[in-house]
């Protein structure tokens, strides 16, 4: 049983159509990875998966149960968490704060080794911890926003466009992140712009277009695919 099931998943904006049939599945341990243009589907598939969404046909299981209408905050506490695109952190919050968010579905004496775990894999959080969150640069609201995500022990952790806006070097730091928290044993479905850099880290990966997925395949095998270099990774 995979961890991740979607099938056949039909989600609109009032009456226009964004998931034409959608159909996806996400093995315990993988980082599977959604790629396409700007507005094919991909940010639409990971809010309707959170429950930000709600598809009128088509089913999501995850751990072998119909997820399809439940409420985001219960999926949550189910194991799914979810960093939005552009961070979306409490800008007047600190650091801190921020993290102790994220936590608000744990229970029992966690909190300190979770948080510790956090600031293990973002140092500069640490170091940062009493700043008001709005005053952080782009890739440290990326680390705390991933970080705050990391609070609630996700199974399945859905990463939007994780690299947006940041320096080069900050994107492979990220990246580099994303590989630890995924062999720490957290699953990930990450939707990224950067083609090449996704396909790096990613075991599978699913094309969209218009709403459907057009090609599914291994990591390895969609960067040598001649469509894929041409249309996502720039390779003529």
């Amino acid at each position: 049983m995979a961890l991740l099931e979607v099938r056949d998943l039909h989600t609109y904006y009032g009456n226009i159509q964004a998931l034409d049939g959608i159909s996806l599945i996400v093995e315990e341990g993988e980082i599977v990875t959604l790629i396409g243009a700007n507005g094919a589907g991909k940010t639409t598939t990971l809010r309707s998966i959170s429950g930000l969404l709600t598809p009128r046909e088509g089913s999501i299981c995850f751990q072998g149960k119909d997820n399809r209408s439940t409420p985001p905050h219960n999926l949550v506490y189910q194991g799914i968490s979810m960093v939005p695109e552009g961070r979306g952190v409490f800008s007047r919050l600190s650091v801190r704060e921020n993290l102790e968010m994220g936590a608000y579905t744990q229970k029992g004496d966690t909190f300190k080794d979770d948080l510790d775990q956090v600031y293990s894999l973002f140092p500069r959080l640490k170091e940062r911890r009493s700043q008001t969150a709005g005053t952080l640069s782009g890739g440290e609201q990326q680390m705390l926003s991933i970080g705050r995500a990391m609070m609630a022990n996700p199974t399945l952790l859905l990463l939007d466009e994780p690299s947006m806006g940041l320096a080069p070097i900050l994107v492979e730091s990220i990246f580099d992140t994303i590989v630890k928290i995924n062999k720490s044993g957290t699953t990930i479905l990450l939707v990224e712009q950067n083609a090449l850099m996704a396909l790096s880290i990613a075991k599978r990966g699913y094309v969209l277009q218009s709403g459907e997925i057009i090609l599914e395949n291994s990591a390895e095998n969609l960067r040598s695919n001649e469509m894929v270099q041409k249309a996502y990774l720039g390779i003529s």
